[in-house]
């Protein structure tokens, strides 16, 4: 341990360097410029455009190449289109490169955290993000894996824990040896699999085009062939006349102008929706979304607000019906300690705005709220009051109250205590005992229009997955009450341990719980192995996966920046209501 402390050796840095072991960001694998624009050049059916331009050129026959600009504007949209969306891939950036403290040479300096190497010990405080996947040698800090599971929980990490790069470290200050570095990081794995671009990704409407040119492809040389040969040698007519004769029934086979007015018909869509603050990066998804018969939502961002919101409060001594009176003035105490208190988080956002009673005794002393003991505290009138996590106030007296309050978190509700405390708030955990005296429900609001447009669906006979990193029994709950249909068939992913397994539960569930990224995108994966048509909404980065694989995949425009540019469309003023409209397009 000791060795590892000291940090590498300037010797051991350029070593990896060379063996090619350092923190160096991935590169997109998104195609290159010249494979996009030669995949819509060099096509077998440019090849007998191209054919018969020549033999036009040839005979002299200028006015026949009308055809050309059509075939030109077809391959220019193409290439335009894969062009924007290569653009917005490799655009995408999940980690950022800050200066980290580095120690080698048993000293600390400051390095770009692309400069890193394999086995560095970094110093990881408050603000900053992990560059690495990393093992915590020494000290405590909480993490914020929001990127990494969707969900903002704060996770306590201590000696021997492992980190993940993308996560940031909320407080805490603690010692880290980077594992993974560069390409076998985790996020960068993510993000390689997200730039990867699917061939043949196409809209029905394209595809069926494509399968009556494959079979007109077939028989067209032959056909060509034999009229050039009757009109030249058995009808006698010019080499001029027989090629334009030849050229104009070939032609006329060939549904070049279906294909532009296809595209056309997408761009105007494009505009349509633009109108209507939906972003599309790929216009496939307009015809694709009309044809959804599986939709699969994440529930934070997606059915609810990222904003907490408190729902209520209840007295602990009773938790049926208590006095107005008293619940009065629990409310006002419990105001003058919120109002007193910084609003630095969102949870004290959410109190401030529910308890609003205007402040009747100034507090004496205040204690901001901490990650490590999970409470604020003020003291007011000589007395100490706490708000926090119960199990962190409470203590070894938590286990009296543990069934109620398991009773609201299977509601979907998170829980804070409102305590009365018995000893002196330092700032450090609580030691004496805490008499709780009300409890305080928080959750995250619906969507406004969530509900009208999962009823939209289901009317249409389309069949809702919700998909989260939280608690499946919270999730199936806030489900429940979004109106999403069977949302009480529920499963806990973590007890899903193999690929067959979420296939199974695919059939069978509606709501998933403690889903990890790449359970996510094998559960698109087993819908779509079943014949389904299946659209995948999402806004954190343990969405990209899984918005990849989906035949149409969604995005909110307040969610991550790496999903909104991994999605096929995106919802930028986040009104999850402007999807029937985007669906009507398509049908249009």
């Amino acid at each position: 341990m000791c060795q590892n402390m000291s940090g590498l050796s300037t010797a051991e840095v350029e070593f990896r360097k060379k063996a090619g072991l350092s923190n160096e960001s991935v590169d997109s694998s998104t195609k290159t410029v010249a494979q996009i624009i030669r995949s819509n050049v060099v096509t077998y059916y440019n090849l007998i455009f191209l054919i018969i331009t020549i033999l036009l050129i040839v005979v002299g026959s200028f006015r026949d190449l009308t055809f050309l600009p059509i075939i030109i504007a077809n391959m220019l949209i193409g290439i335009i289109q894969e062009l924007r969306s290569k653009k917005i891939l490799d655009d995408l950036t999940i980690l950022n490169t800050p200066k980290i403290t580095v120690r080698r040479n048993g000293s600390n300096q400051e390095v770009l955290a692309d400069e890193l190497v394999q086995d560095d010990v970094i110093t990881l405080s408050a603000g900053g993000q992990i560059p690495a996947d990393a093992l915590v040698l020494s000290g405590n800090i909480t993490v914020n894996e929001a990127l990494i599971t969707g969900e903002a929980d704060e996770i306590v990490k201590k000696e021997g824990d492992s980190l993940f790069s993308g996560s940031f470290v909320i407080s805490g200050e603690c010692l880290a040896k980077l594992e993974k570095v560069g390409k076998d990081s985790y996020i960068s794995g993510l993000m390689l699999q997200a730039t990867q671009t699917k061939e043949g990704e196409q809209s029905e409407m394209i595809r069926a085009l494509n399968r009556l040119v494959q079979t007109v492809g077939v028989i067209i040389l032959p056909i060509g062939a034999i009229l050039f040969l009757q009109q030249y040698f058995f009808s006698g007519a010019t080499m001029k006349d027989s090629v334009t004769g030849m050229v104009a029934a070939i032609l006329g086979m060939i549904p070049e102008g279906l294909y532009l007015l296809a595209s056309v018909a997408m761009v105007v869509s494009v505009m349509r929706l633009g109108k209507q603050k939906v972003l599309i990066h790929d216009m496939k998804c307009i015809e694709t979304l009309a044809r959804v018969n599986v939709l699969c939502v994440d529930k934070t961002g997606t059915i609810t607000v990222p904003e907490m919101e408190v729902a209520q409060f209840i007295l602990a001594k009773d938790q049926n019906l208590a006095a107005e009176e008293e619940k009065n003035k629990v409310a006002k105490t419990i105001s003058d300690c919120v109002r007193a208190l910084p609003c630095d988080n969102a949870t004290m956002e959410a109190l401030q705005q529910y308890f609003t009673e205007p402040m009747e005794n100034s507090a004496e002393k205040i204690v901001p709220f901490s990650s490590a003991t999970k409470y604020s505290g003020v003291v007011l009138a000589g007395k100490a009051y706490v708000v926090g996590a119960p199990e962190f106030v409470l203590r070894q007296d938590y286990a009296a109250v543990q069934g109620t309050i398991e009773v609201f978190l299977e509601k979907g509700y998170r829980v804070l205590v409102f305590a009365e405390y018995e000893g002196n708030l330092d700032g450090k955990e609580l030691t004496e005992n805490a008499t709780p005296i009300a409890f305080i429900l928080l959750n995250n609001a619906i969507r406004e229009g969530a509900m009208d447009t999962f009823r939209y669906f289901s009317k249409r006979g389309v069949e809702v997955k919700v998909i989260s990193g939280d608690n499946p029994v919270t999730v199936s709950e806030i489900a429940k009450k979004a109106g999403i249909r069977h949302a009480e068939k529920q499963v806990d992913a973590a007890t899903l341990k193999t690929a067959e397994a979420v296939r199974k539960a695919a059939k069978k569930y509606t709501v998933f719980g403690r889903v990890t990224p790449e359970q996510k995108r094998l559960l698109v994966q087993a819908l779509k192995e079943q014949g389904k048509t299946v659209a995948m909404t999402g806004d954190g980065v343990n969405d990209i996966l899984a918005l990849k694989d989906a035949d149409c995949s969604i995005a909110m425009a307040s969610g991550s920046e790496a999903a909104s540019h991994v999605a096929q469309l995106v919802l930028l003023d986040n009104d999850f209501n402007k999807m029937p409209a985007v669906v009507m397009e398509g049908r249009r």
